[in-house]
């Protein structure tokens, strides 16, 4: 049901509207690490004036789109690529002179966003729209390849004196419960190796294998599935880390010489990058957590899933009991304003660690709006502690507008820090997260659907805290007259477990017998290193032409994310590349005109904004957003675009005729009469929305009456989300680990006690010696004890584990052993002294 404000500006429910886009279907082919997606929307206008349909949905920042088409009465219309303005231009003309319009676009100011636009549809006809792109699939830790789909856009919050707007902040919101469109996916996969697995966050149907030897398969989503979340599938192959090289001929009907028309090589690069053995404390860590008001929305749409604020309160705890003494720390928090838990980088010792501890403890989601960019400046203007590499974690859930000057700040100053970007919940941008990392030298992570953030977070302090490969090289041995040219650059330093694509442009005539070899040659811990990979010199013939396609949208957004973005050298550069390619940029759209209708299109033209799912909008979990004045029938969506990319604050007096994103009726969840009246027009332009603006994620009140299958959480159903997280219970293992010190040992007292199940005095009473100190005797225990019963938090705990163990190894002498032995009888679990290396 659509949702729009009335002239008061609060909540009112409208009459139902049709939608106008009744279905997608996606159809996807995997091959390796990449995937190769064609995505076909179904519109049909019920209504009896004709329609411009105008759909906002989100793509993850690194997808080339390299087709869009449109098909009326049997007949297809494929769109013709053109230079932004150009394309707004021509959708108009046709819109004035009674043709149908479609016009596809990506959003000027995050890369992420994309717009579909169909303008004419005419009362009760059918139009499907198609798009395809090609994207590089990234790793997990656990090896898994992972495809994404993502279904959820969250509104961009636009800070103060930005002067573009942000299109996701006009998209209607409604519950997941109630996204009015379906979905339905195919996935194909192909890999030289054995395909062992394919997981996913929706429920799929059992993995098909079309080969004996396994190394092609398909699955596909069940039907009748509601896009109502991000879809995930998480593809496991027997040989992962194997280096690679896929060889793609060129277009015939291009010119030689030029990208499209010589063959595009793409390397798939894994270094073996041994652990170390060592851990420095040269360190300089400061932690930058999103404090916004939609951090306390849940991480997930499952009734009562965990907030983004407490999951992160949770992460800053384990990253603190994990520091190296001796290394320097900070922690801000940030949205429309920003504070910092020390006015400059501290050491870590217990004191420094215990007192930021109890600030985390105090954290709460009540910050506004997102400004990640004055938080950063102010970090950037202070000197970095001297001797000491910087290393800068972020989380957030991503929803700025201003993403492309924040990554322009961070890139600014890469030189003398790295960034470490983490994603919080469905919708966070992609834009923004993985840009900061690769700004800085980092890497970017995402947590979504029931992940938990803990693991993730700890595996990127675990590589900031180890040796990385720099200086990273390619060279290449190639036939004569055959050159490689090459599209991407190399990437400046790598950690362990992860995998780097590099494209490239074999020039000058391939001969099909012919060999190559590419060599990759690096520094790891001052040791020069080289890796070499021969091929045979016989390209792939591919109608998609997937590696010249990527390697094109490589290009681009190099360009894009440079410093000089936004000249007109650079933006001619970018608009040239784009048309060569077929592959949309910031600065060029698709558009297409159906020419055959018999007759102009006559009548009124009626906007109807495409609904996208929302969750996570409980009390105190608000958007942040501005107001548009213009009513929408008095011009097409790209006149709009044209005047400025999104409409700017209006007058109270304006806010009358704007639509807006449809919210729950607040009468529901327990606002008062005054609340809700509709007598007034009263709203702060620059406002994150009140607490007492109610949207629930789950869809309806009863929902949230449901029997949660989360452990230790307790939810009291009038209580609001920060409420919530205030009474979530502590697992017993992060009880455990909260009572750890900075330098890695526990203290036997009454709070160790309970969680060991006995009493001080009979703890104290099981030392094997009276030699050995409590605090041995406690740290043994608890080494024992996490080994044993906090599995589930393996990963979070290996390194403040690993400091545990140095610590007790420096202080038990000979008695390690025989500790180790009793812990283990006390606990009642088996002796296992290879944990403590013995």
């Amino acid at each position: 049901m659509f949702r729009r404000f009335n002239c008061s500006g609060l909540v009112n429910r409208t009459s139902n509207k049709p939608v106008p886009l009744k279905n997608i279907s996606v159809n996807v082919e995997v091959k390796g690490f990449v995937a190769d997606v064609v995505s076909t929307l179904v519109y049909k206008n019920e209504e009896e004036n004709p329609l411009e349909a105008v759909f906002v949905f989100p793509m993850h920042d690194d997808c080339a789109v390299y087709k869009f088409e449109a098909t009326v009465d049997g007949k297809t219309v494929v769109a013709e690529i053109q230079e932004k303005q150009q394309a707004r231009d021509t959708y108009d003309d046709a819109i004035s002179s009674g043709q149908e319009a479609f016009l596809l676009e990506q959003d000027e100011s995050s890369s992420d966003v994309f717009t579909c636009t169909v303008g004419n549809l005419p009362p009760k006809q059918e139009a499907t729209v198609g798009l395809a792109f090609v994207m590089e699939l990234p790793l997990e830790a656990d090896g898994a390849v992972r495809f994404v789909l993502p279904g959820v856009l969250n509104p961009r919050y636009t800070p103060q004196g930005f002067d573009q707007g942000q299109v996701t902040q006009q998209v209607p919101r409604v519950p997941m419960s109630e996204v009015p469109y379906k979905l339905e996916m195919d996935a194909s996969i192909q890999y030289p190796h054995e395909i062992t697995k394919v997981e996913s966050n929706s429920t799929i149907t059992p993995l098909q294998y079309l080969n004996s030897d396994k190394t092609s398969a398909k699955v596909s989503l069940d039907q009748g599935h509601q896009f109502n979340k991000d879809v995930e599938l998480l593809i496991y192959y027997s040989d992962v880390h194997k280096p690679s090289i896929c060889l793609e001929s060129g277009l015939e009907t291009a010119e030689a010489g030029t990208l499209m028309g010589d063959a595009a090589l793409m390397l798939n690069f894994y270094p073996s990058i041994p652990e170390s053995t060592s851990q420095s404390n040269m360190w300089e860590f400061i932690f930058v957590v999103d404090r916004s008001g939609s951090m306390a929305c849940p991480m997930n749409n499952k009734s009562r899933a965990t907030t983004r604020i407490s999951s992160a309160k949770e992460t800053l705890l384990f990253l603190l009991k994990s520091l190296p003494l001796g290394c320097y720390f900070n922690i801000y928090g940030f949205g429309s304003r920003y504070e910092s838990f020390f006015s400059e980088s501290r050491e870590y010792t217990q004191d420094s660690m215990q007192e930021a501890l109890e600030k985390v403890e105090k954290m709460e989601a009540n910050f506004g709006g997102t400004e990640i960019l004055q938080p950063l400046q102010d970090i950037y203007k202070k000197a970095c502690v001297p001797g000491r590499l910087r290393q800068v974690f972020i989380f957030t859930d991503g929803e700025v507008g201003n993403t492309k000057q924040v990554i322009l700040l961070v890139k600014k100053h890469s030189t003398n820090h790295r960034c470490f970007s983490f994603g919080i919940g469905e919708g966070a941008s992609t834009a923004l997260v993985k840009g900061i990392a690769k700004a800085a030298n980092g890497t970017a992570e995402f947590i979504t659907g029931s992940e938990r953030m803990q693991p993730k977070v700890l595996q990127s302090l675990k590589r900031a805290l180890q040796s990385s490969v720099k200086d990273i090289s390619v060279s290449w041995q190639l036939p004569s007259g055959v050159k490689a040219s090459l599209l991407s650059k190399a990437p400046v330093v790598m950690f362990q477990n992860q995998r780097s694509i590099i494209y490239a442009q074999l020039k000058g005539k391939l001969d099909e017998k012919a060999e190559g070899h590419a060599s990759v040659e690096y520094i790891f811990e001052d040791q020069k290193c080289k890796e070499s990979l021969q091929f045979r010199l016989e390209p792939e013939r591919s109608s998609r032409l997937t590696v010249h396609h990527l390697a094109g949208k490589r290009m681009i957004s190099e360009l894009e994310e440079g410093e000089h973005e936004n000249s007109d050298e650079v933006k001619k550069r970018i608009t040239a590349l784009s048309l060569q390619t077929g592959i949309i940029s910031s600065h060029t759209a698709f558009v297409a005109i159906n020419k055959e209708l018999n007759q102009p299109i006559k009548g009124p033209l009626i906007r109807r904004d495409i609904p996208i799912g929302g969750y996570g909008m409980a009390k105190g979990c608000s958007y942040p957003m501005r107001l548009a004045a213009a009513p929408m029938k008095k011009m097409t969506f790209a006149k709009c675009m044209k005047m400025n990319t999104a409409p700017a604050p209006a007058p109270a007096e304006l806010l009358c005729s704007a639509a807006m994103p449809p919210m729950i009726d607040l009468k529901l969840y327990g606002s008062s009469d005054s609340d809700t009246k509709e007598d007034s027009c009263s709203i702060d332009l620059n406002y994150s929305m009140s607490e007492k603006i109610a949207a629930v994620y789950s869809g309806d009140k009863q929902e949230l009456r449901k029997k949660s299958r989360f452990k230790n959480f307790r939810k009291h159903e009038e209580g609001s989300v920060s409420e919530v997280s205030k009474k979530e219970e502590s697992s017993p293992a992060v009880k455990l680990v909260s009572l750890q010190n900075a330098d890695g040992s526990w203290k036997l007292d009454k709070e160790f006690a309970v969680l060991m199940a006995l009493s001080e005095k009979e703890l104290s009473s099981k030392i094997p010696k009276q030699e050995i100190d409590n605090s041995v005797w406690a740290t043994v225990l608890a080494i024992v004890w996490l080994d044993a019963f906090g599995a589930e938090q393996k990963d979070e705990c290996e390194l403040l584990v690993e400091k545990a163990l140095t610590w007790v190894k420096g202080h038990a002498g000979s008695y390690l052993k025989e500790c180790c032995r009793v812990a283990s009888d006390l606990l009642k679990t088996p002796f296992k002294p290879e944990i403590f290396g013995l």
